[in-house]
């Protein structure tokens, strides 16, 4: 497990998270951080990753805002805000963009790439999948994919996995409705569930939103799901 930095076509430099499989990687994976930065969780899940195959990349998508290494408070939501509110979609497909070459640049086919994130990284992978020839995507609790990517959801490239809380207050039940219309009018391969009892964050295993009955049942559609897309 290693950092490294990643050029990305904008002119800026991105330090990104990665995590290695024991042998060769046949898969890749991108992965996509929440709203407070590249922190010991989502470096965990890369590392989750690692252990299942996947050469894992997990790019500190604030790079533009804020130094290196940056991780804030699950409470900090004023410092947060800043940061997410410079990002824009064409910074970050830029990114992601990255990414993707940096996989098939350390011998990931390019059949064999994958993208997964958590809130704003939900987003995040939704978008990577409609920007980038992805094998599948995974989005958790994504918040803004309704207000933001569907006016390109005919882009779609790969089956998306979509993970949403029943009771997460900044998701309503009318937005997650808005993405499956969209992508059911778009003709495209998708899957969703909804937790009725859970929040948001439900699968993050830090702090009072953890569901572990909920993540566990997430987690296991996950590793179906990449499995019958990147085998």
């Amino acid at each position: 497990m290693n950092d490294t930095t990643i050029a990305v076509r904008d002119g800026s430099e991105m330090r990104a998270y990665v995590a290695r499989p024991d042998d060769a990687p046949e898969k890749g994976i991108i992965v996509l951080q929440e709203a407070f930065g590249v922190t010991d969780y989502i470096r965990r899940m890369a590392d989750r990753f690692a252990e299942r195959g996947f050469l894992a990349v997990a790019p500190e998508l604030f790079h533009r805002t804020a130094p290196a290494g940056t991780e804030l408070s699950y409470t900090d939501y004023p410092s947060v805000a800043p940061h997410m509110q410079a990002l824009t979609p064409d910074g970050l497909a830029a990114d992601l963009k990255a990414c993707y070459d940096w996989l098939l640049a350390e011998g990931v086919p390019t059949e064999k790439v994958a993208a997964i994130g958590f809130c704003m990284g939900g987003r995040a992978a939704f978008l990577a999948n409609e920007t980038l020839p992805l094998a599948a995507s995974v989005s958790f609790y994504g918040g803004g994919i309704a207000d933001q990517l569907l006016d390109r959801v005919s882009d779609l490239s790969g089956p998306q996995l979509l993970f949403w809380g029943g009771e997460d207050a900044n998701i309503p039940q009318e937005k997650t409705d808005a993405v499956a219309a969209a992508l059911r009018a778009a003709g495209k391969t998708f899957t969703e569930k909804t937790f009725p009892g859970a929040g948001h964050a439900f699968a993050r295993d830090v702090g009072d939103h953890y569901d572990p009955a909920a993540a566990a049942e997430a987690w296991a559609m996950t590793d179906a799901f990449l499995a019958e897309h990147l085998g």
